[in-house]
């Protein structure tokens, strides 16, 4: 009897010895790691209420389960230049310790090819985690102009409406214009993308190019469906899965130079909204960043949220980001200097 009350008593302790080991260990793990305890701090660098604010609060509310010990997530807005000023920040001035983060413009690392007084960095160089999303805008024209596809604006003028330089519409009008040929007539001065589709509604303009894809797709879905405005290309690398029978502005290249200059200034759309953390940032930090914010992109909670609020989820890796970058810093200079003349 003393044995078998032994044995059943040895066994009980066992159990729950296991017992509490199981009961402790998602605990232990949900408090174990680097970021147990600590605050992830994710930089904007827009004012509040802008799209990459939208974004970085976006991620923010769901990217701390992701990481070991759950960290608290706050957002903090450092507007400026375009995402210059963020970025001159956490090029030379951010802790490099993985607890702050930054999202900026899509066009800011390529600044420093071309617009390289304005900036103190190397694009090249910082930390990157990710992209939201995978952009592809589009050119438009209105059915109340005689152009249907791409190649007429080749051989005729199509008004267009454009908020200035520095802007999409200005820089791919531009572009299209100074690489291809294209007789895009740029009417500046609207104050934002807005204005222009009213203008567009009113017949003040005819066309609009350098609109995000996602944007036109979830706010005037009945305009491209109706026939009111056509797709006449898209600028991008890529297609977008949309619109597959819309031909890139790419495709119609006569020569590498050609190409190469417009891969310089479509490259941005890959990594339209941008995640990244100082340069030397421990690569096993920079290694967890990257795991947790691919993990958030997958996260159910998050894209039912994206969808809620006609937010376009296609994320790019920030190792697909750094081949990106490493096959346009590659680009002929004289091409740069080329393409940066056409965009003043």
């Amino acid at each position: 009897m003393r044995a078998s009350s032994g044995l059943a008593s040895s066994t009980f302790a066992v159990c729950a010895a296991l017992c509490a080991l199981s009961l402790a260990g998602p605990a232990r793990a949900q408090g174990a790691g680097f970021y147990a305890g600590k605050t992830l701090e994710i930089y904007a660098g827009s004012s509040a209420g802008a799209g990459y604010d939208l974004y970085a609060r976006l991620v923010a509310r769901h990217i701390g389960k992701h990481l070991s010990g759950a960290p608290s997530v706050v957002v903090k807005n450092y507007a400026g230049a375009g995402g210059v000023r963020l970025a001159n920040w956490l090029y030379g001035v951010a802790p490099r310790d993985g607890l702050s983060i930054g999202t900026f413009g899509r066009g800011v690392a390529f600044e420093t090819l071309l617009n390289p007084k304005a900036v103190t960095f190397d694009g090249r160089q910082f930390s990157w985690i990710g992209s939201v999303n995978d952009e592809v805008s589009v050119c438009v024209a209105s059915n109340k102009s005689d152009v249907t596809r791409i190649e007429d604006v080749l051989s005729r003028e199509l008004t267009v409406g454009s908020t200035g330089a520095g802007g999409d519409t200005f820089i791919f009008s531009s572009l299209l214009n100074g690489v291809l040929g294209a007789k895009l007539k740029i009417v500046s001065g609207y104050p934002g993308g807005n204005e222009i589709s009213l203008a567009l509604e009113r017949g003040e303009v005819h066309g609009r190019c350098g609109w995000s894809w996602s944007s036109l797709s979830a706010t005037h879905a009945k305009w491209v469906e109706s026939g009111q405005v056509r797709v006449l290309a898209q600028l991008g690398l890529w297609k977008h899965p949309d619109l597959p029978n819309t031909p890139l502005a790419l495709d119609f290249a006569k020569s590498d130079a050609q190409r190469d200059a417009l891969r310089l200034v479509f490259a941005r759309q890959a990594m339209a909204w941008p995640f990244v953390a100082p340069p030397a940032t421990p690569g096993e930090r920079v290694q967890e960043l990257r795991a947790g914010f691919a993990a958030s992109m997958k996260d159910p909670a998050l894209l039912q949220e994206a969808k809620n609020a006609s937010f376009e989820i296609r994320p790019v890796s920030g190792e697909e980001i750094e081949k990106i970058l490493a096959e346009t810093f590659a680009i002929s200079p004289d091409v740069v200097a080329r393409t940066a003349d056409l965009l003043k």
